[in-house]
């Protein structure tokens, strides 16, 4: 009597699904914690931290926004010596220099060439960080930090080194 005719097919075949979904199983988080996952930088932070603070960080922007305006003036960024400047002024006009600054550079594919930048030049309500070098040609995340006080803000851009185009996102 085959092994077809005698019924006993059916315990061998969910005995081998189980065996091969409990091995796909096992293959998904093998290949998975051996991927190159990055942590977000939109806060210069990792993004749990971000998504557990959102309405703090959103409420810090409003109210940063209904006292200051900041504005991105660099003229372009290159691969060498590029200076990164910003300007921060009331909602009057009224030049602002004496804010905390602090800008974050990363590749968006990896953070292999992050760069922490503090310390700006601050002349009439400029924040001047200069001789900035950018390693590879290409897009690069822009983000800066700025405290006055109790205020906060996180200003985002997408620079390029081959075009003066910047997005803000």
């Amino acid at each position: 009597m085959s092994i077809l005719k005698s019924g006993k097919l059916w315990p061998y075949a969910i005995g081998i699904a189980i065996t091969m979904v409990f091995g796909f199983c096992v293959a998904t988080v093998v290949v998975t914690s051996q991927a190159d996952i990055q942590p977000s930088d939109d806060y210069m932070t990792y993004y749990q931290d971000a998504d557990a603070n959102v309405n703090s960080l959103i409420n810090s922007r409003i109210a940063f926004d209904k006292k200051y305006k900041i504005e991105y003036i660099t003229d372009g960024i290159s691969k060498d010596n590029t200076t990164i400047e910003y300007k921060l002024t009331d909602l009057n006009g009224k030049l602002i220099s004496d804010a905390v600054m602090i800008v974050a550079i990363t590749r968006p594919e990896t953070h292999e060439f992050n760069q922490q930048l503090d310390n700006p030049k601050i002349e009439n309500g400029v924040y001047s960080f200069s001789n900035v070098k950018f390693p590879k040609e290409g897009i690069w995340n822009i983000v800066v930090k700025v405290v006055r006080g109790k205020d906060s803000r996180f200003f985002n851009l997408k620079a390029d080194t081959r075009y003066k185009a910047v997005t803000q996102y």
